[in-house]
């Protein structure tokens, strides 16, 4: 069976919009290192849209430094999977266009062999959370309060309190600390 992993960066008062962070060397490797026991990204459009055609266009020019040049490479060359009822297509050759409903097609995943199911974005995580099918959590707390933008779980009732327990930590030099949690 697979396992379904959430991994974000999220600040002290739970925003998780990409623009609120660091996003050093040190988080890249991080994250790549995340993304190789990967064997699917599953997204919503909004996500997708914001990773590709970005990350496979510096995978293809390494126009970046070395360690956001590695995280581009690792990401081109997984699986991908976008839940949209809008996107007409896809350009990536890497990536499925799906129309079922996320909870459907990932709950069929799980029970699948191979590597773990990795979700991105917020929308999407969210749903599958409040429907207890995601097994593992890695969030990276930046050191920041924003005071605004995409929360998780907004919006969402959880129909009884998730517990996790605490696995793993990593302190960053930038101040960011990594919390591995998996469902208990």
């Amino acid at each position: 069976m697979r396992k379904v992993i959430y991994a974000t960066n999220i600040t002290i008062d739970g925003c998780c919009d990409h623009t609120k962070g660091i996003a050093d060397d040190e988080l890249h490797e991080y994250f790549t290192e995340l993304l190789r026991g990967t064997g699917l990204l599953a997204y919503g459009r909004k996500t997708y849209e914001l990773m590709v055609p970005f990350w496979p266009e510096v995978a293809k020019t390494q126009s970046m430094g070395k360690a956001t040049n590695e995280f581009a490479k690792v990401f081109d060359s997984i699986e991908k999977l976008v839940f949209s009822q809008t996107l007409e297509s896809v350009d990536d050759i890497n990536t499925t266009l799906s129309r079922a409903k996320p909870e459907e097609e990932i709950l069929k995943l799980k029970q699948g062999e191979g590597k773990p199911i990795s979700l991105g974005g917020v929308a999407l995580s969210s749903h599958l959370i409040a429907l207890g099918l995601v097994d593992e959590y890695h969030f990276v707390v930046q050191p920041f309060i924003a005071g605004e933008g995409t929360r998780l779980l907004k919006g969402i009732t959880l129909p009884e309190t998730l517990g996790l327990k605490l696995v793993e930590s990593k302190i960053f030099k930038s101040g960011c600390v990594a919390l591995k949690y998996v469902k208990q």
